[in-house]
């Protein structure tokens, strides 16, 4: 019942990414049986989050139409979430709806800097590609985008807007 719970969970869009599911965003820390429930582990992307309620909703909801007559949700909030934690191709469906993925030191040639650093937390050093072009030639126009989790950048060479997923 877990494994395919996973698979259930895999096909629920983020409501404030629906390019991308919860399971791609690492949302979804674990899945277990317990007694008479099934136990769905969840790990908000920031504590504030507003989106946290409905992708409870959603879990819930998803279970539900498969079956699942007891669900139990749980918040683990320690560790506390990383973009570390998006998938490869969770990443990769960001960029092909117009979002640009968080930088990480994954091999993107670009570092996550810790919150010691003079520069603070959710500040990267080195450029933000566009998703659109793929230039590294972009500026950033707000810290904040169409949610406090992204920033508001525009590529200079084909000078569309775009979101970028702030590391934390």
């Amino acid at each position: 019942m877990v494994a395919q719970a996973w698979e259930w969970l895999d096909t629920v869009p983020d409501p404030e990414l629906p390019s991308v599911t919860i399971t791609d965003l690492g949302i979804v820390r674990d899945i277990r049986e317990e007694a008479d429930a099934l136990v769905v582990a969840l790990t908000p992307t920031y504590s504030g989050c507003p989106a946290t309620a409905v992708i409870e909703e959603d879990v819930t909801r998803a279970l539900h139409e498969h079956g699942v007559k007891n669900v139990r949700i749980e918040h683990r909030l320690a560790p506390a979430w990383t973009t570390d934690w998006i998938t490869p191709r969770g990443r990769e469906r960001l960029k092909e709806h117009g979002i640009a993925p968080p930088a990480a030191d994954i091999g993107d040639g670009i570092v996550i800097l810790s919150p010691s650093t003079s520069l603070g937390i959710n500040e990267v050093e080195g450029p933000i590609q566009c998703p659109h072009c793929g230039s590294p030639t972009t500026t950033e126009l707000s810290h904040f985008g169409s949610t406090p989790c992204k920033a508001l950048y525009r590529c200079e060479i084909c000078r569309e807007p775009f979101d970028y997923v702030k590391p934390h």
